[in-house]
Protein backbone atom coordinates (compact mmCIF):
# COMPACT_ATOMS: atom_id res chain seq x y z
CA UNK A 1 0.00 0.00 0.00
CA UNK A 2 -1.22 2.71 -0.98
CA UNK A 3 -1.71 1.09 -4.51
CA UNK A 4 -2.90 -2.57 -4.83
CA UNK A 5 -2.92 -4.41 -7.83
CA UNK A 6 -6.50 -5.97 -8.86
CA UNK A 7 -6.64 -9.13 -10.76
CA UNK A 8 -6.87 -7.27 -13.93
CA UNK A 9 -3.61 -5.43 -13.59
CA UNK A 10 -5.42 -1.88 -12.28
CA UNK A 11 -4.40 -0.25 -9.23
CA UNK A 12 -6.17 1.21 -6.98
CA UNK A 13 -5.20 3.35 -4.03
CA UNK A 14 -5.64 2.02 -0.81
CA UNK A 15 -5.24 3.85 3.10
CA UNK A 16 -5.36 2.31 6.44
CA UNK A 17 -6.27 4.08 9.58
CA UNK A 18 -5.82 2.50 13.21
CA UNK A 19 -5.92 -0.95 14.40
CA UNK A 20 -8.23 -3.42 15.42
CA UNK A 21 -11.22 -5.12 13.41
CA UNK A 22 -11.20 -4.23 9.69
CA UNK A 23 -13.80 -1.62 8.78
CA UNK A 24 -14.06 -0.77 4.97
CA UNK A 25 -15.60 2.28 3.64
CA UNK A 26 -16.47 2.71 -0.12
CA UNK A 27 -17.19 6.07 -1.40
CA UNK A 28 -19.80 7.26 -3.73
CA UNK A 29 -19.78 8.59 -7.59
CA UNK A 30 -18.40 11.57 -7.76
CA UNK A 31 -15.95 11.55 -4.67
CA UNK A 32 -12.94 9.66 -3.52
CA UNK A 33 -11.74 7.91 -0.54
CA UNK A 34 -11.35 11.15 0.97
CA UNK A 35 -14.87 11.86 1.50
CA UNK A 36 -14.92 9.44 4.12
CA UNK A 37 -12.16 11.07 6.46
CA UNK A 38 -14.14 12.29 8.95
CA UNK A 39 -15.65 9.04 9.50
CA UNK A 40 -12.34 7.02 9.35
CA UNK A 41 -10.44 9.41 12.02
CA UNK A 42 -12.89 8.79 14.12
CA UNK A 43 -13.30 4.83 13.97
CA UNK A 44 -9.84 4.67 14.01
CA UNK A 45 -10.18 6.50 17.26
CA UNK A 46 -12.25 4.23 18.40
CA UNK A 47 -10.62 0.55 18.23
CA UNK A 48 -10.80 -0.27 14.51
CA UNK A 49 -8.94 -0.60 11.45
CA UNK A 50 -10.53 2.04 8.84
CA UNK A 51 -9.49 1.57 5.29
CA UNK A 52 -10.89 3.46 2.26
CA UNK A 53 -9.92 3.32 -1.17
CA UNK A 54 -10.78 5.20 -4.41
CA UNK A 55 -12.57 3.32 -6.92
CA UNK A 56 -11.25 2.87 -10.28
CA UNK A 57 -11.72 5.63 -12.68
CA UNK A 58 -11.94 7.93 -9.21
CA UNK A 59 -9.12 9.62 -7.01
CA UNK A 60 -5.46 8.57 -7.12
CA UNK A 61 -6.43 5.12 -8.75
CA UNK A 62 -5.84 3.88 -12.98
CA UNK A 63 -7.99 4.93 -14.90
CA UNK A 64 -8.74 1.87 -17.56
CA UNK A 65 -10.94 2.57 -20.20
CA UNK A 66 -12.55 -0.84 -19.03
CA UNK A 67 -14.30 -2.02 -15.90
CA UNK A 68 -16.99 0.21 -14.67
CA UNK A 69 -19.08 -2.67 -13.96
CA UNK A 70 -20.97 -4.06 -10.67
CA UNK A 71 -18.56 -7.27 -11.31
CA UNK A 72 -15.89 -5.53 -11.88
CA UNK A 73 -15.97 -3.23 -9.40
CA UNK A 74 -16.62 -6.32 -6.81
CA UNK A 75 -13.98 -8.27 -7.80
CA UNK A 76 -11.99 -4.96 -6.69
CA UNK A 77 -13.22 -5.00 -3.49
CA UNK A 78 -12.52 -8.90 -2.98
CA UNK A 79 -8.96 -8.26 -4.09
CA UNK A 80 -9.08 -4.91 -1.53
CA UNK A 81 -9.97 -7.34 1.16
CA UNK A 82 -7.51 -9.98 0.11
CA UNK A 83 -4.68 -7.44 0.16
CA UNK A 84 -5.66 -5.44 3.33
CA UNK A 85 -6.25 -8.50 5.66
CA UNK A 86 -9.56 -7.41 6.21
CA UNK A 87 -11.21 -10.82 6.88
CA UNK A 88 -12.09 -12.37 8.95
CA UNK A 89 -14.82 -9.83 10.57
CA UNK A 90 -14.64 -7.72 8.43
CA UNK A 91 -17.36 -4.63 8.54
CA UNK A 92 -18.23 -2.94 5.10
CA UNK A 93 -19.80 0.38 4.36
CA UNK A 94 -20.80 1.39 1.20
CA UNK A 95 -21.89 5.16 0.51
CA UNK A 96 -23.94 5.49 -2.31
CA UNK A 97 -23.21 3.98 -5.53
CA UNK A 98 -20.49 2.06 -2.71
CA UNK A 99 -23.50 -0.19 -1.33
CA UNK A 100 -23.84 -1.70 -4.80
CA UNK A 101 -20.38 -2.63 -4.29
CA UNK A 102 -20.90 -4.36 -1.13
CA UNK A 103 -24.33 -6.17 -2.52
CA UNK A 104 -22.71 -7.54 -5.75
CA UNK A 105 -19.82 -8.43 -3.71
CA UNK A 106 -22.13 -10.41 -1.38
CA UNK A 107 -24.02 -12.11 -4.23
CA UNK A 108 -20.73 -12.58 -6.30
CA UNK A 109 -18.06 -13.39 -3.76
CA UNK A 110 -20.35 -14.59 -0.57
CA UNK A 111 -20.40 -13.38 2.97
CA UNK A 112 -17.35 -15.56 4.98
CA UNK A 113 -15.34 -13.32 6.59
CA UNK A 114 -18.04 -10.18 6.60
CA UNK A 115 -19.18 -9.79 10.19
CA UNK A 116 -21.51 -7.15 9.24
CA UNK A 117 -23.32 -4.40 6.61
CA UNK A 118 -23.94 -1.09 6.19
CA UNK A 119 -25.57 0.68 3.68
CA UNK A 120 -25.31 4.59 4.25
CA UNK A 121 -27.70 6.57 1.17
CA UNK A 122 -27.62 3.80 -0.53
CA UNK A 123 -28.72 2.90 -4.45
CA UNK A 124 -29.60 -0.29 -3.64
CA UNK A 125 -31.58 -2.03 -4.78
CA UNK A 126 -32.63 -0.52 -8.00
CA UNK A 127 -31.86 3.43 -8.83
CA UNK A 128 -34.21 3.21 -12.63
CA UNK A 129 -38.05 3.87 -12.35
CA UNK A 130 -39.59 1.32 -13.96
CA UNK A 131 -43.25 -0.38 -14.53
CA UNK A 132 -42.34 -2.93 -11.62
CA UNK A 133 -40.32 -0.34 -9.52
CA UNK A 134 -42.41 3.34 -9.77
CA UNK A 135 -40.66 4.71 -6.64
CA UNK A 136 -37.14 4.85 -8.94
CA UNK A 137 -35.97 8.12 -10.66
CA UNK A 138 -37.25 8.49 -14.04
CA UNK A 139 -34.56 7.78 -16.97
CA UNK A 140 -34.50 11.37 -18.67
CA UNK A 141 -32.93 12.48 -15.06
CA UNK A 142 -29.87 10.51 -16.02
CA UNK A 143 -29.88 11.46 -19.41
CA UNK A 144 -29.99 14.83 -18.14
CA UNK A 145 -26.95 14.26 -15.79
CA UNK A 146 -24.90 12.54 -19.35
CA UNK A 147 -25.99 15.76 -21.32
CA UNK A 148 -24.63 18.08 -18.53
CA UNK A 149 -21.39 16.02 -18.26
CA UNK A 150 -20.53 15.69 -22.10
CA UNK A 151 -21.41 19.95 -22.62
CA UNK A 152 -19.71 20.98 -19.23
CA UNK A 153 -18.26 18.38 -16.39
CA UNK A 154 -16.65 20.98 -14.09
CA UNK A 155 -20.35 23.28 -14.24
CA UNK A 156 -22.46 20.33 -14.23
CA UNK A 157 -20.35 19.39 -10.56
CA UNK A 158 -21.17 22.31 -8.83
CA UNK A 159 -24.45 22.52 -8.86
CA UNK A 160 -24.84 18.94 -8.32
CA UNK A 161 -23.23 18.78 -5.41
CA UNK A 162 -25.48 21.41 -4.10
CA UNK A 163 -28.11 19.14 -4.12
CA UNK A 164 -25.67 16.38 -2.97
CA UNK A 165 -25.21 18.48 0.10
CA UNK A 166 -29.21 19.99 0.47
CA UNK A 167 -27.64 23.86 -0.29
CA UNK A 168 -30.21 25.89 -1.64
CA UNK A 169 -31.42 29.76 -1.08
CA UNK A 170 -32.02 29.47 2.27
CA UNK A 171 -30.04 25.93 3.64
CA UNK A 172 -26.32 25.64 3.88
CA UNK A 173 -25.59 22.32 5.65
CA UNK A 174 -21.97 22.52 4.47
CA UNK A 175 -19.77 25.53 4.13
CA UNK A 176 -18.49 26.74 0.77
CA UNK A 177 -15.35 24.97 1.58
CA UNK A 178 -16.38 21.45 1.82
CA UNK A 179 -18.33 22.46 -1.83
CA UNK A 180 -14.86 22.97 -3.02
CA UNK A 181 -13.37 20.38 -1.08
CA UNK A 182 -15.97 17.81 -2.62
CA UNK A 183 -15.68 19.37 -6.55
CA UNK A 184 -11.76 18.98 -6.37
CA UNK A 185 -12.61 15.45 -5.76
CA UNK A 186 -14.79 15.13 -8.23
CA UNK A 187 -12.51 16.64 -11.15
CA UNK A 188 -9.57 13.86 -10.00
CA UNK A 189 -12.14 11.49 -11.63
CA UNK A 190 -11.76 10.50 -15.83
CA UNK A 191 -14.77 11.70 -17.83
CA UNK A 192 -15.20 8.27 -19.11
CA UNK A 193 -15.01 6.50 -15.53
CA UNK A 194 -17.78 9.45 -14.11
CA UNK A 195 -19.51 8.60 -17.32
CA UNK A 196 -19.54 4.72 -16.99
CA UNK A 197 -19.86 4.74 -13.36
CA UNK A 198 -22.92 6.67 -13.38
CA UNK A 199 -24.50 4.44 -15.76
CA UNK A 200 -23.97 1.58 -13.43
CA UNK A 201 -25.77 2.98 -10.78
CA UNK A 202 -28.41 3.92 -12.64
CA UNK A 203 -29.06 1.09 -14.45
CA UNK A 204 -27.92 -2.11 -12.52
CA UNK A 205 -30.92 -4.13 -10.51
CA UNK A 206 -29.70 -5.58 -7.04
CA UNK A 207 -32.92 -6.76 -6.43
CA UNK A 208 -31.68 -10.28 -7.13
CA UNK A 209 -28.41 -9.79 -4.41
CA UNK A 210 -30.60 -9.33 -1.45
CA UNK A 211 -31.09 -12.48 -0.58
CA UNK A 212 -27.01 -12.40 0.28
CA UNK A 213 -27.47 -9.87 3.34
CA UNK A 214 -27.62 -12.55 5.92
CA UNK A 215 -25.50 -10.82 8.19
CA UNK A 216 -26.54 -7.60 10.53
CA UNK A 217 -26.73 -4.92 8.11
CA UNK A 218 -27.91 -1.01 9.06
CA UNK A 219 -29.45 0.93 6.69
CA UNK A 220 -29.19 4.95 6.89
CA UNK A 221 -30.55 7.40 4.66
CA UNK A 222 -31.94 10.83 4.70
CA UNK A 223 -35.77 11.36 3.87
CA UNK A 224 -34.95 14.77 2.53
CA UNK A 225 -32.48 12.92 0.29
CA UNK A 226 -32.94 13.98 -4.09
CA UNK A 227 -29.92 11.81 -5.60
CA UNK A 228 -31.06 8.83 -4.11
CA UNK A 229 -34.59 8.97 -3.15
CA UNK A 230 -35.26 6.98 0.11
CA UNK A 231 -38.54 5.17 -0.84
CA UNK A 232 -36.80 3.15 -3.59
CA UNK A 233 -33.94 2.43 -2.08
CA UNK A 234 -33.27 2.52 1.65
CA UNK A 235 -37.32 1.68 2.42
CA UNK A 236 -37.07 -0.97 -0.15
CA UNK A 237 -34.50 -2.54 1.49
CA UNK A 238 -35.87 -2.38 4.79
CA UNK A 239 -38.93 -4.11 3.62
CA UNK A 240 -37.00 -6.76 1.43
CA UNK A 241 -34.54 -8.00 4.17
CA UNK A 242 -36.58 -8.26 7.40
CA UNK A 243 -33.50 -8.10 9.51
CA UNK A 244 -31.86 -4.84 8.23
CA UNK A 245 -32.04 -1.84 10.73
CA UNK A 246 -33.62 1.20 8.66
CA UNK A 247 -32.27 4.23 10.68
CA UNK A 248 -34.03 7.18 9.13
CA UNK A 249 -32.53 10.99 9.15
CA UNK A 250 -35.38 13.11 8.76
CA UNK A 251 -35.16 16.06 6.24
CA UNK A 252 -31.60 15.46 5.60
CA UNK A 253 -30.22 15.34 2.29
CA UNK A 254 -27.81 12.61 0.30
CA UNK A 255 -24.65 13.47 1.27
CA UNK A 256 -25.07 12.65 5.10
CA UNK A 257 -21.28 12.03 5.75
CA UNK A 258 -20.74 15.79 5.63
CA UNK A 259 -24.14 17.13 6.62
CA UNK A 260 -24.80 14.60 9.72
CA UNK A 261 -20.91 13.58 10.22
CA UNK A 262 -21.38 13.28 14.32
CA UNK A 263 -24.61 11.16 14.39
CA UNK A 264 -23.28 8.70 11.23
CA UNK A 265 -20.34 8.28 13.53
CA UNK A 266 -22.21 7.55 16.62
CA UNK A 267 -24.78 4.99 14.52
CA UNK A 268 -22.05 3.70 12.84
CA UNK A 269 -19.55 3.07 15.73
CA UNK A 270 -23.29 1.94 18.20
CA UNK A 271 -24.00 -0.65 15.66
CA UNK A 272 -19.82 -1.98 14.93
CA UNK A 273 -20.54 -2.50 18.55
CA UNK A 274 -23.44 -4.32 18.74
CA UNK A 275 -25.82 -1.20 19.68
CA UNK A 276 -28.93 -0.77 18.26
CA UNK A 277 -27.64 3.33 16.47
CA UNK A 278 -30.60 4.91 17.48
CA UNK A 279 -30.80 3.64 21.02
CA UNK A 280 -26.86 3.38 21.82
CA UNK A 281 -26.86 2.03 25.10
CA UNK A 282 -29.15 -0.69 24.35
CA UNK A 283 -28.72 -4.33 22.48
CA UNK A 284 -29.99 -5.20 19.34
CA UNK A 285 -32.54 -7.24 18.89
CA UNK A 286 -32.47 -10.77 19.28
CA UNK A 287 -33.40 -11.27 15.21
CA UNK A 288 -30.07 -9.65 14.48
CA UNK A 289 -27.84 -10.97 17.50
CA UNK A 290 -29.15 -14.44 16.01
CA UNK A 291 -27.46 -13.72 12.84
CA UNK A 292 -24.28 -12.67 14.33
CA UNK A 293 -21.94 -15.28 13.52
CA UNK A 294 -18.84 -13.67 13.38
CA UNK A 295 -16.69 -11.87 16.07
CA UNK A 296 -18.77 -8.28 17.01
CA UNK A 297 -16.55 -5.41 15.96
Amino acid sequence: MPMIKTRDGTRLYVKAWGHGPAVVLIHGWPLNADSWDPVMNALAQSGYRAIAYDRRGFGRSDQPGHGYDYDTFADDLADVLEATDARPGAALVGFSMGGGEIARYLSRHGADGIARVALVSSVVPFMARTGDNPEGVPPETFDQMTNGMLEDRAKFMAHFLKDFYGVGLLTAPVSDEQLKLSWNHTMQAGLLPTLAAAKAFATTDFRGDLASFTMPTLVIHGTGDKTVPIEATGRAVARAVPHAMLVEYPGAPHGVFATETERVIADLTAFLAGRRPEERDVAIDAVTAQLITAPTI
